[in-house]
């Protein structure tokens, strides 16, 4: 779906390269995000720097859902998505850790490993969900589904 809205190429092969390629500049900035967003949860407060990577997370993910395609502006379009990915994987890198060491510095004793698993269960989850949303949106037309 990335390929051809903000990659376009007479060869899809690379169409579709770029497009994961996109997808994986995210995951290269999550140790970035940790201890950054670690640093400050050490010096501010976990807490703050929880509600501040939540903040971040939403507000990229919403303007990625708002961008405009290679059609509407072009060569901007790529660059604002990739921007917004690595946005997305610096803030996840301090909300993941940050949520997990929450989660286990607050669990009543002897249910640590139970508790400090839900944060690693949510992405997968959500990952599941959101595969099963895709299936049931790809099996609209083409035209409709790229809309």
């Amino acid at each position: 779906m990335f390929g051809p809205l903000f990659f376009p190429s007479d060869n899809a092969v690379i169409s579709t390269l770029s497009a994961f390629a996109t997808f994986g500049v995210g995951f290269l900035f999550r140790p970035l995000g940790g201890a950054f967003f670690g640093h400050f949860g050490d010096r501010v407060g976990r807490k703050a720097m929880l509600v501040v990577t939540l903040l971040v997370m939403g507000s990229a993910t919403v303007l990625i859902g708002c961008l405009p395609t290679y059609d509407s502006v072009g060569i901007l379009a790529p660059i604002l998505l990739v921007l917004l990915r690595c946005i997305q994987g610096f803030s996840v890198g301090g909300e993941w850790a940050g949520g997990s060491l929450m989660v286990v510095e607050h669990a009543p004793e002897g249910r640590r490993g139970y508790y400090g698993s839900w944060p690693q269960v949510g992405p997968s989850a959500g990952t599941l969900l959101s595969a099963g949303v895709f299936a049931i949106f790809s099996s609209l037309p083409e035209e409709q589904f790229l809309a």
